[in-house]
């Protein structure tokens, strides 16, 4: 039987850069899920009869928001629901399935790298039928559509069991349950040389994968230690929990200091990675050295011809605007395409829809390919231990080679979370108000080349993204980005990226925060971070 419900919309339900996030009690207020699923279902048209995708990260509220979506799914004609055994799905797990299945989109249930718990974050975003989150003209019809909500279509299914992998019934709609981990590790299969990496376990050498209690601990677990006869610990923490084991699922130098602290030891494993609740996003530490997310995606493009699935070269490489420079000179010495995006991995999407990008990459520790649509945690792991596999050498020599071949861009992001909205958004109202006036000025003795706020055109669609972030460009290359997040549930968090370029091989080995220090000094005089803030010093430095 299926049932509408009347319901009155609420006003806060605009998706951000990669869906809806909330605090669990929000979405648990009456009809607060299910309005925004019925949105979802709402901006779309031809799904009838078609297949959906459903699963989540495991976190709070994650079994019961796949229970409504489900029934919702049947009430409004999807002919087909795949859901994760257990609600599990990763995020690039699936985009893997909607792409590899055909499916009409698909919803994932995740706020990503945010904590998890009854009284912490929870999301719901849409993917489309390529396989990649929502673009913008989708979002703001969603928005648009929450805004003037009447009614929701639900089918009485009562409770489906999606623990059982098999196929059941919901009312005229099969449910299909499977097991989350297969599909994902057979694609991983064909990109990589896993024979390669079985002989470079068998040789001893030495890994830690900590998942972070979130959802890629199956997937670790089932490829680097079953499938690749890593020893049994190498994946440590792998069993998702909802609230993340208390901790903040988050793969940076704070939230997994622990793993940090190991690889800097006396006895460090020759290898350390980790990734994020929803398994989009990666953390790379090798033995001494830890390796920046922005320098992650330009060594894994130089030398992404050295895994099978990469073998015949790159089309063209995208990183966000805030990512530092570094995947810039590695596609100019490929005779490469390079793309400068807004952040968000959905403005990825058409690049590689239209063969224009191979590699894609975000300082916020994502990395991807055009393996899926989304940055892929576990997928960026895969390729770094084909590339030491198939080099012979470390980790820090990788690094350390690629830095006196193309030079090293000393890079680090300060954030400012939960800072009072009025507060950042008069901080970014005043900058935006003042960049006509500061090219040609200097502060700590640098001098000001250009100021602007940057819009995106985009090649492909010809759409255009404006105010996608503040950008000083100082002369001699080095830059001060500002940004307010669009991926927290409460205040606003204020993104700071600084960059200096260093040409010089004897100075690559400075301490990436004193290398910066003036630009830092430049960016609190710039735009007065500290007085709009009231903070002495940034949440998170990474």
């Amino acid at each position: 039987m299926i049932k509408t419900v009347p319901t009155k919309p609420y006003t806060d339900q605009k998706p951000g850069t990669s869906g809806l996030r909330k605090k669990v009690p929000v979405f648990q207020q009456e009809h607060y899920a299910e309005n925004f699923i019925q949105s979802i279902f709402d901006a779309l048209d031809g799904f009838q009869g078609k297949t959906l995708v459903i699963g989540g990260d495991g976190r709070f509220y994650n079994r019961e928001v796949i229970q409504k979506a489900i029934a919702i799914a049947a009430g409004n004609g999807f002919g087909k629901v795949m859901v994760g055994q257990g609600g599990i799905l990763s995020t690039p797990a699936a985009s893997n399935i909607i792409r590899k299945y055909k499916t009409f989109g698909g919803i994932i249930l995740s706020a990503s790298h945010n904590p998890g718990g009854p009284h912490e974050d929870f999301g719901i975003k849409y993917n489309a039928g390529n396989g990649g989150p929502a673009p913008e003209k989708i979002t703001d019809a969603i928005f648009a559509k929450s805004k003037e909500i009447k009614s929701f279509k639900i089918a009485d299914v009562g409770t489906v069991d999606i623990d059982t992998i098999g196929t059941v019934k919901a009312g005229d709609m099969t449910v299909e349950i499977f097991d989350p981990v297969k599909d994902y590790a057979e694609l991983m299969e064909s990109l990589f040389d896993f024979d390669a990496l079985r002989k470079l376990f068998k040789s001893g050498f030495r890994m830690r994968f900590d998942a972070m209690h979130a959802v890629t601990g199956p997937y670790a677990k089932e490829i680097l230690e079953h499938r690749l006869g890593a020893p049994n610990g190498t994946c440590r923490n792998f069993t998702p929990l909802p609230d993340f084991g208390g901790h903040h699922p988050d793969p940076n130098l704070v939230h997994a200091k622990h793993l940090y602290d190991e690889m800097m030891g006396p006895d460090a494993p020759d290898f350390g990675a980790a990734s994020d609740g929803d398994g989009d996003r990666n953390l790379i530490i090798g033995k001494s050295i830890f390796v920046t997310p922005s320098d992650s995606v330009a060594m894994l493009a130089a030398n992404a011809s050295l895994a099978p699935g990469y073998k015949d070269g790159l089309k063209g490489i995208a990183r966000s605007m805030p990512t530092s420079g570094a995947a810039d000179r590695v596609a100019e010495k490929l005779g490469i395409g390079i793309y400068e995006t807004p952040t968000g991995w959905k403005f990825f999407g058409n690049l590689l829809d239209a063969g224009m990008a191979t590699i894609c990459g975000e300082e916020s520790a994502g990395t991807g390919s055009n393996h899926v649509r989304e940055k892929d945690g576990l997928w960026a792991v895969l390729l770094w231990l084909n590339i030491l596999a198939a080099r012979g050498e470390s980790c820090k020599q990788i690094v350390t080679e690629h830095w006196a071949t193309y030079g090293r861009n000393y890079y680090s992001r300060h954030d400012y979370e939960e800072v009072e909205s009025d507060r950042a958004n008069a901080l970014v109202d005043e900058l935006r108000a003042k960049l006509g006036s500061l090219p040609g000025t200097s502060v700590r003795g640098l001098k000001i080349a250009k100021a602007d706020d940057f819009a995106y055109h985009d090649p492909v669609d010809g759409s255009v993204s404006k105010n996608q972030g503040i950008r000083i460009l100082f002369e001699g290359g080095s830059r001060v980005v500002l940004r307010l997040s669009g991926t927290g549930t409460s205040g606003a968090t204020l993104r700071v990226y600084i960059e200096r370029y260093e040409p010089d091989k004897a100075r690559h080995d400075l301490d990436t925060q004193e290398a910066l220090a003036d630009l830092i000094a430049a960016a609190d005089d710039i735009a007065g971070i500290k007085s709009h803030t009231g903070r002495n010093k940034p949440s998170v430095i990474t």
